[in-house]
């Protein structure tokens, strides 16, 4: 389990508003340490992400398509209006008698997309297939438990249990380090 340690301090108090800064410095999963420096000022116009490393790695991809996550938006279609919605908020996705939706913790849309389009589109963010109608959201598993014939039973953060076939559960095993 990653150790995990903040430090914050005010860096400095102005007449105009306030700086703050954040320290986070963990042990990762493959052995090093990172560290997560934020800093708050409230005279600052837009955010900027910057992120210094000696050379890519599979975590540090991970979280770059973490953070490309946070601005995908896809529509969707719920009692004649459409809603843009994102990405993460998105449980899974399920397609039934050619209609696909999109589930979410207390709502379910329809889009005009198709299953594969979305798959495209999500795979680099933690969504993965899990059945031939269905794609669910890695991020929103809240438990898991095997099955018979290699299935895999998935309950979402909204308590739904889904089924992983076995010919996709191979993606959850890696995922977990199996």
């Amino acid at each position: 389990m990653a150790t995990e340690k903040a430090v914050s301090h005010i860096d400095k108090l102005t007449n105009r508003g306030y700086r703050y800064q954040l320290r986070i410095v963990y042990k990762s999963p493959g052995g090093g340490f990172v560290k997560i420096n934020i800093n708050i000022d409230n005279t600052c116009s837009e955010t900027e992400v910057s992120i210094t490393c000696a050379a890519m790695s599979d975590e540090l991809n991970k979280v770059i398509a973490s953070l490309r996550a946070l601005d995908f938006k896809l529509t969707g279609v719920k009692n004649g209006q459409t809603f843009i919605l994102d990405a993460s908020r998105i449980l899974y996705i399920d397609t039934v008698d050619k209609k696909t939706f999109l589930y979410t913790k207390a709502d379910v849309f329809e889009t005009s997309m198709r299953l594969y389009e979305l798959e495209e589109q999500l795979s680099t963010n933690d969504f993965f297939r899990a059945g031939k109608s269905s794609i669910i959201n890695f991020n929103k598993i809240k438990s898991l438990k095997s099955d018979i014939d290699g299935r895999i039973i998935v309950v979402m953060e909204n308590d739904e249990k889904l089924v992983v076939s076995k010919q996709y559960a191979g993606f959850i095993k890696a995922r977990l380090g199996r």
